[in-house]
């Protein structure tokens, strides 16, 4: 096993090296004229060093495919290099050739390239998809019709010969260029170009040729979403397991598809984005068979030549994750408040109680439901007015959001609604059930209009209401503050009395509620420790860029809008196999998570867009 590894990596590395030699000559000209003049003259240099950026780019694309232990990829080096190997050995038979030392070397680094292949051929086992023939022939076909068009255009365009000449032959001109570095003068009419149009045309040949390999040599991206069978045991383990982890539920998101344990008693839900094997939370199930789901998923990740790699992990998860061969990066912090714990006294949620007060005094109310205690009509009502609140076009959120609002099978979830003194929807609030006690934020929407301090109104109306209804709660102590004793004293006068205009919704009283997960805290830490005195010059430049960052994402205002709660902090991490891998999982997950699209497919192309958790 070990010499299959070492001769799939030399393979790897001798590409890597390759490619770099044929950058570093297109860059450095002497080097390149040298290896050229070797490549043309009756010598020859070992495989694919052939110098220039096109040469450099498919081997470098060759070699990261490799790396993801293509077969397809495998097969082609297979075939060219064992190709080059045979011309190479029958070159050598002319003395001219043979007297000179550095074919000696391109013949051995060759063969070697060859034998390693041999070597290492059972680490090579990543599928492809079964359509990606045709899709590089139809890549191929489209893309050489559409670049010799507008080399064709580009020429016209340009040409400064005074002799005349037809579109055709500019088009024939064109379409040489793209598979040759200079045309033939012979078979084209007299057509002068400048010389950044010829290195235009080339590059649109590299760009086309990149394009051809990747249809060939992507990734199996259709997988097997959930089927009915599959979300009725997801939601048969939450009702035996859902305590466990508050992201559980978020795992019924249709997209989603699933591996289950051979006992049926432990599930992992992932989706697969840009070869990336992306889940989330913890596995669903029991902890003792979460290996025996862990371990398949594994499987065909590494089968299809995906990257796993799991977001928002617990610690316990995160460990038993790491038993098989993933390494965890510290992603950030959930904040959980605690029903019983839960307090508005004390001088540290002055800003909250005073929120909430202005708020209040401003004759806001707040109505919280079941899914399925709301009618159709209602409820197809607030659907559109959430869809009207969203900030931008896409919405966004996967590992911590559903991604549907209002549909049927989702009934248990919770609606807080927020209206204003004269009886107008101003906020959304849904929340997902966690475990039998618990829940856990979905969905965040308002007015942009309204007050400030509505949803930290709506948050503690919902941590009050299940203080008072939970039959795990604690009576409450009377407040210490006068601040705090007008929002217990107005909020328990107001619930009551029972009246929903009023903000104290019957229905609301069967929903008992222990545990409530809020938004999740990018990098929490990191704010928390660069803030205080004697925090090192690391720590703090760290905490410099994310706060940069924060101006376009929430990355800070999250982190400020959780610990205004003073929340329980329960880690989350990042798993995955590769530190190398990371840059694409991070595109993978801003994918998944709405915060980039797919380029260059139109609207109708792109999968249902999902709701967010912000």
């Amino acid at each position: 096993m070990g010499n299959t590894r070492g001769a799939a990596a030399f393979a790897v590395w001798y590409l890597r090296a390759v490619a770099f030699v044929n950058f570093l000559s297109a860059a450095w000209v002497s080097l390149g004229q040298d290896v050229r003049r070797h490549n043309q003259e009756n010598l020859f240099t070992p495989y694919l060093l052939t110098a220039g950026f096109a040469s450099g780019a498919f081997t470098a694309f060759l070699a990261v495919t490799m790396r993801r232990r293509k077969r397809a990829a495998w097969i082609l080096n297979v075939c060219l290099s064992g190709a080059f190997l045979g011309l190479f050995a029958l070159a050598m038979a002319f003395p001219e050739i043979r007297r000179q030392p550095q074919n000696w070397v391109s013949l051995a680094l060759t063969a070697v390239f060859v034998a390693a292949l041999v070597a290492g051929r059972r680490e090579f086992y990543a599928k492809g998809d079964r359509s990606n023939p045709k899709l590089a022939a139809a890549v191929a076909a489209g893309g050489l019709l559409a670049s010799s068009l507008l080399a064709a255009l580009l020429v016209t365009a340009t040409d400064r010969s005074s002799a005349p000449s037809t579109f055709l032959e500019r088009w024939r001109y064109g379409a040489l260029r793209l598979v040759s570095v200079a045309a033939d003068d012979y078979r084209v009419a007299a057509i002068t170009t400048p010389t950044w149009v010829d290195v235009a045309v080339n590059v649109l040949s590299t760009a086309l040729v990149l394009a051809v390999l990747y249809a060939a040599f992507r990734s199996r991206r259709a997988v097997e979403p959930l089927t009915e069978d599959d979300e009725k045991r997801l939601r048969e383990l939450l009702d035996r397991h859902g305590e466990r982890d508050s992201l559980g539920y978020f795992a019924l998101r249709r997209e989603k598809s699933v591996r289950w344990s051979p006992t049926g008693k432990a599930a992992v839900a992932y989706r697969v984005l840009g070869g990336v094997s992306l889940a989330s939370g913890d596995p669903l199930g029991d902890p003792e068979a979460w290996p025996g789901a862990i371990e398949p998923w594994l499987a065909e990740a590494r089968a299809q030549g995906w990257i796993p790699a799991v977001m928002g992990a617990g610690e316990e998860a995160g460990t038993v994750y790491a038993r098989h061969g993933l390494d965890a990066l510290e992603l950030g912090d959930e904040a959980i408040v605690d029903v019983a714990e839960f307090t508005l006294e004390g001088r540290a949620m002055r800003t909250v109680r005073q929120a909430c007060n202005r708020v209040r005094r401003a004759g806001y109310t707040v109505r919280v439901r079941r899914h399925e205690d709301i009618p159709a009509d209602e409820m197809a009502s607030l659907v559109r007015r959430a869809d009207d609140w969203r900030d931008g076009a896409t919405e966004r959120g996967f590992s911590m959001a559903l991604g549907r609002l209002g549909d049927p099978r989702d009934g248990r979830c919770v609606m807080l609604e927020c209206a204003d003194a004269g009886g107008e929807l101003r906020a959304l609030l849904s929340f997902v059930p966690w475990g039998p006690n618990g829940l856990s934020l979905d969905l965040m929407r308002r007015d942009r209009d309204c007050d400030n301090g509505l949803v930290e109104f709506m948050v503690i109306e919902l941590l009050r209401l299940a203080r008072q209804t939970s039959a795990a709660a604690e009576t409450p102590r009377a407040p210490e503050t006068p601040e705090a004793r007008d929002a217990w004293g107005s909020w328990e006068a107001r619930d009551s009395g029972g009246d929903p205009a009023a903000g104290g919704d019957r229905a609301a009283g069967e929903i008992r509620v222990a545990q409530v997960s809020l938004n999740f805290a990018v990098f929490r830490s990191v704010f928390e420790r660069g803030s205080r005195l004697g925090a090192g010059p690391v720590l703090r430049l760290w905490r410099s860029l994310l706060g940069f960052f924060s101006r376009w994402w929430q990355i800070e205002s999250l982190y400020r809008a959780n610990a205004k709660y003073r929340p329980i902090w329960e880690p989350r991490f990042l798993l995955f196999e590769k530190s190398a891998d990371l840059p694409r999982i991070g595109i993978a997950a801003a994918r998944a998570e709405g915060f980039l699209e797919a380029p260059g497919l139109p609207k109708w192309l792109h999968r249902r867009r999902l709701g967010t958790r912000r």
